[in-house]
This record gives structure tokens, sequence and C-alpha cells, in this order.
């Protein structure tokens, strides 16, 4: 049920709880009445809004890239190369959003909307290397560039597999901590460091 205090629209209302519920349970397992309810409003008026489920599921597609892409235009903004993907999402994103497992089915699907995310990040990393000096870049940009995309991504991909070995969420400002630091010291000092 609605906090009186929540000022969503009921579009918007119903749009989180589908995020919500597409990320905890996969988008085809989840009904439109299962997201009424979760939204406290009709099927009907899920429908009203949406037209059907896939366009329900198209409009979550929609705002989770768009909100993802103002953090890829603060990391394409850092001109300093220093900027990391999981240092994004833990600033822009409450400790308990289901972005974050809802981009990992996104990017793992074979939807068009994960494709030309990955084909995004791909190309952002792409850019920075091909801004280094050339005897910076490595041996093979392109393959360097996908290298570190999927890099980038494995907290997100594999979240739940690091915090069941590691005992702490990749994307907590501890995991993160962690993380970056031993990732920092590879990249800088190789696997002998």
């Amino acid at each position: 049920m609605r906090s009186t205090n929540d000022d969503r629209t009921a579009r918007a209302v119903i749009r989180d709880e589908a995020l919500r519920l597409f990320a905890e349970h996969g988008p085809d397992t989840v009904t439109v009445r299962r997201v009424a309810a979760a939204a406290g409003v009709s099927p009907g008026l899920v429908i009203h809004h949406f037209g059907t489920k896939d366009g329900l599921r198209e409009e979550v597609d929609r705002h989770v890239v768009e909100t993802f892409d103002g953090m890829l235009g603060e990391l394409a903004a850092d001109s300093s190369g220093g900027g990391s993907l999981a240092a994004a999402l833990l600033r822009h994103l409450p400790p308990d959003s289901p972005i974050p497992d809802y981009l990992r089915g996104l990017l793992l699907g074979d939807g068009e909307a994960g494709r030309a995310l990955f084909r995004r990040l791909y190309e952002m990393g792409r850019a920075r290397l091909d801004a280094m000096p050339e005897g910076d870049r490595g041996p093979d940009p392109a393959v360097r560039a996908a290298f570190l995309t999927v890099n980038d991504l494995a907290m997100i991909l594999l979240r739940d597999r690091i915090t069941d070995v590691l005992g702490l969420d990749p994307l907590s400002a501890e995991g993160l901590v962690r993380w970056t630091s031993e990732a920092m010291l590879v990249y800088t000092r190789g696997l002998r460091s």
C-alpha cells in the first residue's frame, strides 16, 4: 500500500514496483496482477498506463537505462579515467535499489536494451583507451576495452557470488573500498604485487 507521503504518480509507482519484482523474480514470472497488487492499483490501471506487460517491461528497461546513462555520463565526463562504474552506482543509488539486480538480467538477456547498454559501456572504455598515448593502449585496444568493460561489470553480474565468498557486498561502501584497492594493485603492478 502506498504511503500518503509518496508523491510519485501512479505510473511511476507501477513502474518502480515492476522494476523491483522483475529484479527479484525475473520479468517472465511476474504477472500484471502481481505488479498491480504491489503498486496498490488495479490490473486495469497497469494496462491503461502501459498497454501490455511487454509495454511495462519496455518502460522499466527505458527507466533503468536512462538512470544508468546518467551515471555513465558522469563517468564519461571524468577525464582522469579514475571513475568506476561501481562507485557511480554506490553514489547514485540507495543500498536497497533493485537497479543493479535488474541490470544483471538486462545485460545477460537477449534484449536490445541489454545489447545497447553493453555496447555503450564498451564504447566508453574504447574512447578512454583511444585518448591514451599509443604505447599505453596495449597491442589490441578493442580486446582491452572489452576486457575492461567485463571487469567493470563483474561486480554487478556476479554480485551474489562475490558476496558469498567474501562475506560482504562488493557494491557496499566497504566492499567497494576493498574491491577497488585490490583491483588497482592488479592493474598497476600486475598479479605479482
